[in-house]
């Protein structure tokens, strides 16, 4: 019986290991990457297949649901070197991203609605606050010795971050995109009339409530996108070198990927005039985003529960 369980005990580990959950990781990206690149270009005059969309789905919310239970499992661990409340604020992040997208999806592939804000856009907030929350107290638990390159470096991104997201609200200000005509906006129109149909009342009714709040959104999704950018590269600079580089450079090009995948969904649905239908190529970055995530929490999980191990036997061995 003890072998039996010693041999579970084990397989449990070895299927639950760093090297086990970072491999999986990097295959669900690579097979991820490889299925929007393989269709997600529908053929001139047809639209997406409604497969390719839940297959989009399944590939994004698969990867946040387990990267949220890695850091949440980092949160209960108390050795965790980063402090457990960073990994709380991170995997709640991930968790309520993971119901936004669930929302969503309910949305745009059940009752074929597009609407400026629904009831996801309430759960995508709530995921920026703790995501925010968490990696701001990852740069405030620690000291920001920065050289003067670093800080320029530390500007000019977010000069940058803030010129992209100002053209993507807005691509007419800069007169690089023009503004959408009226009769594109007309037949946006038609759609949701036809879309309605659909949907029960209630979610309809919702959305009506939900709609003044639509500009108040998009700024405060500007804001947050910006934000954790900055955040994402102070992380960057700040543990480039050292013992925890390696995770905390996970979690900063984690953030860097959903600031690509944001930027381009909003850019490709303001060109579209509202009629964008999302899976587009470079959306795979969101799937990219929750696998780095988990990647960085396996990595710090991995280090801080060695280096406690090693303190251990080092204390036993001398005494």
């Amino acid at each position: 019986m003890s072998s039996t369980s010693e041999k579970s005990s084990t397989l449990t580990k070895s299927l639950f290991s760093a090297q086990t959950i970072v491999i999986t990781g990097l295959v669900w990206g690579v097979l991820a990457l490889l299925f929007f690149l393989l269709f997600s270009v529908p053929l001139p005059g047809e639209e997406l297949p409604s497969w390719y969309s839940y297959g989009t789905y399944i590939f994004e919310l698969g990867a946040y649901l387990v990267a949220s239970i890695i850091c949440l499992r980092n949160w209960q661990s108390p050795q965790m070197v980063s402090g457990r409340n960073v990994w709380m604020g991170i995997g709640l992040g991930l968790l309520f991203y993971f119901i936004a997208g669930v929302v969503f999806g309910c949305w745009e592939l059940i009752w074929e609605l597009d609407p400026d804000v629904s009831l996801a856009d309430i759960f995508y907030v709530f995921s920026y606050i703790f995501l925010g929350w968490g990696m701001t107290l990852a740069v405030t638990s620690k000291r920001l010795n920065l050289e003067v390159w670093q800080w320029v470096v530390l500007l000019v991104v977010a000069v940058g971050g803030v010129a992209l997201a100002v053209w993507v609200a807005d691509p007419s200000l800069f007169g690089l995109l023009p503004t959408p005509d009226a009769t594109a906006l007309e037949e946006v129109d038609i759609i949701e009339e036809v879309s309605a149909n659909l949907a029960p009342s209630w979610v309809l009714a919702l959305d009506e409530k939900l709609e003044p709040f639509s500009y108040s959104l998009n700024l405060f999704y500007i804001i947050a996108d910006v934000f954790l950018l900055i955040i994402a590269t102070a992380l960057l600079l700040a543990f480039w070198g050292g013992r925890f580089s390696q995770s905390w450079r996970m979690i900063a090009a984690a953030t860097f990927s959903l600031y690509i995948a944001d930027m381009y969904f909003k850019w490709a649905d303001t060109q579209a005039a509202g009629e964008y239908e999302s899976g587009g190529l470079l959306e795979v970055f969101f799937v990219f985003t929750a696998i780095l995530f988990g990647i960085g929490a396996v990595l710090e999980y991995d280090i801080s529960t060695r280096s406690r191990q090693s303190r251990r036997s080092r204390r036993s061995s001398s005494s």
